[in-house]
């Protein structure tokens, strides 16, 4: 997976034959015992530059300048083709030696590969290197990982929603913006639980629209003594009440107060900016004597509906979630049931769209990710279904793609067929309950934004 995601050296039919060879299911082809000299570490594929340079200089006769020139061709990320100039000279140089038309030709077909992307040993390494910390970190301490990454948004290819997600499942607690807990970043919180993790509070940055400075207020009025209500966050912080208002429509006050939404937004409506002090003690008088107000509660998919907008992810249900009996009647697979079918199978899933990829050397392909509430799948789409359906794939929050199952070892794609804008279904998450049936009733804040992550 590393070398297709950052190396790409399929292009050159790399990866595919040091993968079977690496699991024992196709032997090492060394024509020479020189090849086998130079070729051997990597199972008879050259994946480096260097190898290709020695690859050039043993079966070719390069001199050391020419493989240096070759090497710089390979380097040359932006002008592809270059490689394409050494045709001549190295086929003919590989015949002069003896080696195999067939041979010489697959040869310079993954040198070729080179062209649009190569890149040395050390490149690699480094870049493993990286990977493989990562790796160890997310599997002994996910806690630490996941605050870490939140900590260091926006980057990679999953936004903070998957991220979290994907913690959850790995038993990472995820505890909601508080304003009695929360600092600016995510941080960690003790005790230890049973499976050794700490909880992940996450942070005030994710709040849409407040500033750091407010925060940062929030957080050194409350010390170590906690508030006790929204009127008393107000006066001991002096933030204006709009900075309250983004709090409260990020549902920042529940756990704290025990306040939901509605009722923070109320509390808050009762406030007023910069209260003249000598009237503010029978200002808290009048407010204990104002009679309670019951608001009615908002529907489940509204909050998360809410959530979305205001914090970029939920710790409710997954959207998808709320509707999936409107996907069964229409016999769509969950991502889970999907990725579970026999390979070759033709099926329909569905999801939201976490990413779009559309790499430059892959000749018009894009690689699509759905989630939902059970899984993430992957979905190919060739370059003439893509151009069918190029509106709906470039712009839609969720899509439901009819295609072929593709089993390869432990890789699992959707070959797509036919993909169908689902944007509209997602939008109406904010009219259900809990059991999916959709309400009569519709705000525009309900309306739920998914926002993908797009590398063309």
């Amino acid at each position: 997976d590393l070398l297709h995601r950052k190396g790409r050296p399929h292009k050159g039919d790399m990866v595919h034959p040091y993968l079977r060879r690496r699991e024992g299911l196709e032997q090492p082809d060394y024509p020479t015992p020189e090849l086998e000299e130079v070729l051997k570490r990597t199972l008879g594929v050259p994946l480096f530059q260097e190898q290709v340079m020695q690859v050039a200089m043993v079966c070719a006769g390069f001199t050391a300048a020419e493989a240096d020139q070759l090497r710089r061709a390979m380097a040359t990320f932006k002008n592809t083709g270059t490689v394409s100039k050494f045709q001549t000279r190295l086929l003919e140089g590989m015949r002069e030696n003896g080696y195999p038309e067939e041979f010489a030709e697959r040869i310079y077909q993954q040198l070729e590969g080179f062209g649009s992307y190569g890149f040395p040993e050390s490149h690699a390494a480094s870049f493993a290197i990286l990977a493989y910390s990562s790796s160890w970190m997310k599997c002994r301490h996910p806690d630490v990982f996941l605050a870490s990454l939140l900590n260091s948004q926006p980057m990679g290819f999953y936004a903070p929603a998957q991220l979290v997600r994907d913690a959850q499942a790995h038993g990472v607690e995820v505890r909601p913006i508080c304003v009695n807990r929360s600092r600016w970043e995510a941080i960690l919180e003790g005790p230890e639980r049973a499976n050794g993790l700490f909880a992940v509070r996450l942070g005030m940055n994710l709040v849409k629209g407040l500033a750091n400075e407010d925060a940062a207020r929030i957080v050194a009025a409350r010390g170590n003594r906690p508030f006790v209500s929204i009127d008393d966050l107000w006066r001991r912080s002096g933030v204006k009440a709009a900075a309250l208002t983004h709090l409260a429509e990020a549902d920042a006050f529940r756990a704290g107060f025990g306040l939901a939404r509605r009722e923070a937004l109320w509390a808050i409506k009762a406030l007023r900016d910069e209260p003249l002090p000598l009237f503010a003690a029978a200002e808290i008088v009048r407010e204990a004597k104002e009679p309670d107000v019951l608001l009615q509660p908002m529907r489940a998919g509204a909050e998360v509906a809410r959530d979305y907008n205001r914090i970029g992810l939920t710790l409710r249900d997954h959207p998808v979630a709320f509707l999936r009996d409107d996907l069964r009647r229409d016999d769509i697979l969950s991502c889970r049931d999907a990725i579970n079918a026999r390979d070759g199978k033709r099926l329909t899933a569905a999801g939201i769209v976490l990413v779009r990829q559309r790499p430059g050397s892959s000749k018009g392909v894009v690689f699509m990710t759905l989630e939902d509430e059970t899984a993430t799948l992957n979905v190919i789409i060739w370059a003439d279904t893509f151009e069918k359906f190029r509106p709906v794939v470039l712009s839609a929050s969720m899509v439901a793609v009819k295609g072929r199952l593709q089993k390869e070892g432990e890789v699992i794609h959707l070959i797509a067929l036919e993909i169908i804008d689902q944007s509209g279904l997602l939008a109406d998450v904010g009219n259900r309950s809990n059991g999916g049936t959709p309400s009569d009733r519709h705000h525009p804040d309900d309306v739920i934004i998914v926002r993908s992550r797009n590398f063309h």
